[in-house]
């Protein structure tokens, strides 16, 4: 067999052997996604339950008077405060292999630094996730705290770390606002890169929440009935517990989405990849099919020239 015809056989098994890695890939990914997808169906019904009690607990507080905002353990999360320093918590990935995930994300914050007029002196970042750690720390920002390593389904006690210190040092003032930069997953093949303030909480956005859920309606258009709570010991008491989780749960829901996202943007490029790998080999198929035809076009050719001279 002529070299040639030798070198492209090799690259057709090389691109075989590719499309089944990245095939494989991408059923490991998307069964990834379906589980995560069954774990974060459950944790917003309880996510919105507690907004929506918070909700109701604002409304019932005019805007004056919402006394959970002078609690010296609650205020800080509500009051707003001079802007000294904005505190960027990012999600990424740990690895590659997910398209333009990592990279889309990187993008929509450094729109938000521009748009904001941030920089190295005064932002502070906290990072999920190696690539984003490793971007900003190559370009002299300052990363405050790292966490790498989330599972393919996140745990809340596994990210207890990444919420918590995430509200402890807005508390401690180490940032005056805390925006979270993920990329949103909307369904299997789109994404939605956002990057949202987290805090302060805002305490018209909790009353505009509790409007969107007493406007919902049932299937045949009756409005759904308006929750009624009633508060023991009192909603000062009620609140010490919802405030913090409503903002963990704010956290811990991005860190849930923005896995999603991941998952199924790593099953969308590891598709990409087999299809282009599908290209490659139909490609080289034909010519190494032309390449053989030609040989065997050329050796007829010869014998049919030695018998023609030996006549």
């Amino acid at each position: 067999m002529p070299a040639s015809l030798a070198a492209v056989k090799r690259r057709i098994q090389s691109t075989k052997s590719t499309r089944q890695i990245t095939s494989a890939m991408q059923m490991v990914s998307t069964a990834k996604l379906n589980q995560i997808q069954h774990h974060t169906k459950t944790y917003q019904v309880y996510a919105e339950k507690v907004q929506a009690i918070l909700a109701s607990l604002v409304k019932s507080h005019s805007a004056d008077s919402l006394k959970y905002e002078q609690d010296s353990s609650l205020g800080d999360l509500f009051s707003k405060r001079p802007v000294k320093k904005t505190g960027i918590l990012i999600i990424t990935s740990d690895r590659g292999l997910v398209g333009s995930y990592n990279s889309n994300v990187i993008k929509s914050t450094l729109d938000k630094m521009k748009e904001d007029g941030l920089n190295a002196d005064n932002t502070v970042f906290l990072t999920v996730g190696r690539t984003g750690a490793e971007f900003f720390k190559k370009r002299g920002m300052n990363v405050a705290y790292e966490f790498t390593g989330v599972s393919d389904v996140p745990t809340y006690r596994e990210v207890h770390d990444v919420v918590k210190q995430a509200i402890q040092l807005y508390q401690d003032q180490v940032y005056d606002r805390l925006y979270i930069s993920y990329s949103h997953y909307v369904n299997r093949i789109s994404s939605q890169d956002r990057t949202e303030q987290m805090l302060p909480i805002s305490a018209d956005g909790l009353r505009q929440t509790e409007q969107e859920i007493g406007n919902r309606t049932a299937g045949d258009g009756v409005p759904l009935p308006a929750s009624e709570y009633e508060i023991e010991p009192s909603d000062g008491g009620m609140l010490d517990m919802l405030v913090p989780q409503y903002a963990e749960s704010l956290i811990y829901g991005a860190i849930l989405d923005a896995k999603t996202s991941e998952h199924a943007s790593s099953a969308n490029a590891m598709r990409s990849a087999s299809d282009n790998a599908d290209d490659i080999i139909s490609t080289l198929q034909l010519q190494y099919n032309r390449a053989r035809q030609a040989a065997i076009t050329t050796e007829i050719t010869e014998i049919t020239g030695g018998m023609t001279a030996q006549e």
